[in-house]
């Protein structure tokens, strides 16, 4: 029996075939109206699961992003301190040198006064030996020059 009573051709289903595909098609729209919101709600656990992991990543990864900033931060701070430090150490050290340079100076004017002093008072004791024993040596040499005994004057004041 068909459906339509004009000859249609193709076009014109069955009955039967009607009925058949209207209970296939009942049971596949029951089959999916069970499966699809299990297949939803699946899909929505993946996807919050990807999400979630996404935006836990996310958290993790800002986290990190700031405490490497916070690390940089105090790095630099530290190198700061350090060429502090380091520049104040030199400072330090150029003084040291200086008052120790200065330190040397005053001695070593020291030891040369000193060592001038110790030349002038040897020279004059030498001096005043000299002029003593100058008139002795002088009658020694004539007498040796001349061959006879000269006798040396005494000076008076000395």
């Amino acid at each position: 029996m068909e459906l339509i009573p004009y000859p249609i051709g193709p076009l014109n289903p069955k009955v039967q075939d009607v009925g058949w595909a209207l209970a296939l098609f009942a049971l596949i729209y029951v089959l999916v109206a069970r499966v699809l919101p299990r297949m939803n709600r699946a899909l929505e656990l993946r996807d919050d699961a990807i999400n979630g992991v996404k935006e836990r990543a996310e958290a993790v990864r800002a986290r990190a992003e700031s405490e490497r900033v916070g690390t940089e931060a105090l790095l630099a701070e530290a190198r700061h301190d350090a060429a502090r430090i380091r520049q104040r150490a030199h400072e330090q050290g150029s003084a040291l040198i200086t008052e120790a340079r200065a330190d040397g100076q005053r001695e070593r004017d020291a030891v040369v006064a000193d060592g001038r002093a110790r030349i002038e008072s040897d020279c004059a004791a030498a001096d005043t030996e000299l002029r003593m024993s100058v008139s002795e040596l002088a009658s020694e040499l004539a007498s040796r020059i001349v061959g006879e005994r000269i006798a040396a004057p005494v000076e008076q004041g000395h």
